[in-house]
């Protein structure tokens, strides 16, 4: 499948991140964050400050005026605003672009996805608290104190999930390569099978653990990739109790029939293969026994 073959924001090279409406209150607390983590932040896009700068964050008013070309980009615009900007990010050549606002139009996502597809650009979100990458740097909101390096890559469709097992995977000894929250809406980016073929020609990535959750049928798509999957890959569903057709959460978390349920997403990924955890806890020690067997 095109464009799967690697996680551009893994790649050796630098990264180069650049922050697109930087200004407003919550996205100026994370570009505070980002630059206490590390992440090497470029500038700032910000139309008609342009020469100024925020908190030592030089300002532009195009992403195509930044100095230092860069190879991600970290969108805050409101929802209304996300087509636009993942356009001009692709048009831009970034590699890798996050968009972070919740509540964006389906019809401005799928046309924000197909930009970035055309373009080649990984596409993170949109409703994403972001990634991070112990020993590289943060791309969003993922605290790095619940982190530490390792070669288990984590990547869950429900923020909260995200952080917990950040949380506790750290605090059982367990690194992790990645923690990538990919984003809580129905039509995201880029989809958990993705991910995974993605991640099976990382050297780094020893094991894979993905939480799914109720609605849509992603799990599904990724039963298929994990089929022959060289790599341990660890599996959970929440929801396992949600009612049918009541919407736990957020728009992504909608049982819509028995197929959407979690017990039949769990059935599909354990016949391909994935090693079946029912809840944090036992995914916790699942991953912290599959260190143990590692050379």
């Amino acid at each position: 499948m095109s464009g799967v073959s690697r996680l551009p924001f893994l790649d050796p090279e630098p990264w180069r991140v650049a922050v697109i409406s930087p200004t407003g209150r919550y996205a100026r607390s994370q570009v505070a964050g980002m630059i206490e983590a590390g992440t090497p932040l470029v500038g700032g896009v910000a139309l008609g400050r342009g020469g100024t700068d925020m908190d030592g964050l030089p300002l532009y008013d195009r992403v195509e005026d930044i100095p230092q070309k860069p190879n991600i980009a970290i969108i805050y615009t409101p929802a209304e605003g996300v087509r636009d900007a993942v356009a001009e990010c692709a048009q831009s050549g970034i590699a890798t672009i996050m968009a972070v606002a919740e509540y964006v139009p389906v019809h401005d996502t799928l046309a924000a996805v197909a930009q970035a597809r055309a373009a080649g650009s990984w596409l993170v979100g949109p409703n994403t608290l972001g990634i991070f990458v112990p020993g590289r740097g943060l791309l969003g909101s993922i605290a790095p104190s619940f982190c530490r390096p390792g070669r288990l890559a984590v990547i869950v469709r429900s923020g909260t999930v995200a952080l917990a097992l950040a949380r506790q995977l750290t605090l059982a000894g367990v690194g992790q390569r990645i923690i990538a929250h990919m984003g809580g809406d129905s039509v995201i980016g880029r989809n958990p099978h993705e991910y995974l073929q993605a991640l099976a020609s990382d050297e780094a990535t020893a094991a894979v653990l993905f939480c799914g959750e109720i609605g849509g049928d992603k799990e599904y798509a990724f039963a298929e990739a994990a089929r022959g999957f060289a790599k341990p890959v660890i599996a959970m569903v929440v929801g396992r109790h949600a009612p049918v057709e009541k919407q736990m959460g957020h728009a992504g978390a909608l049982i819509g029939s028995a197929r959407e349920s979690a017990g039949a997403k769990l059935d599909a990924l354990a016949a391909a293969g994935c090693r079946i955890a029912k809840g944090l806890e036992e995914a916790v020690a699942m991953a912290g026994k599959l260190q143990g067997d590692e050379p």
